[in-house]
């Protein structure tokens, strides 16, 4: 099916609905270890974290340090930041900034 289909379908309207039901982060945890497997859960905060860090201006290789991420998966993060729906932005907009230790700490300077 294509994404756009799987997007619009009454199966991701009602996992959409569910989700909006959620009260608290103790409920999140619940849900989301019921409906995601740990590896699922690991791989949305670390693409989360990207995510953050890519907004805040962070360069791949701090990225990679940080995240351990692969460049692969940060540059379809990418992408969906530059050219997506806006929905990186506009929700980690709302969320406490990523917090990375000093540059100098992760990068080594040439």
């Amino acid at each position: 099916m294509p994404e756009h289909s799987v997007m619009e379908s009454a199966q991701v309207d009602t996992l959409f609905e569910a989700i909006l039901k959620l009260e608290n982060k103790e409920e999140c945890r619940e849900f989301f270890q019921d409906l995601c497997t740990v590896k699922e859960l690991a791989d949305m905060a670390q693409r989360i974290e990207a995510a953050q860090m890519l907004l805040a201006g962070r360069t791949y290789e701090q990225i990679v340090k940080n995240v351990e991420i692969s460049t692969a998966t940060i540059s379809r993060i990418n992408r969906c930041i530059q050219y997506g729906s806006g929905g990186y932005a506009k929700i980690l907009s709302r969320c406490k900034p990523v917090s990375v230790q000093n540059e100098n700490e992760n990068v080594t300077k040439k």
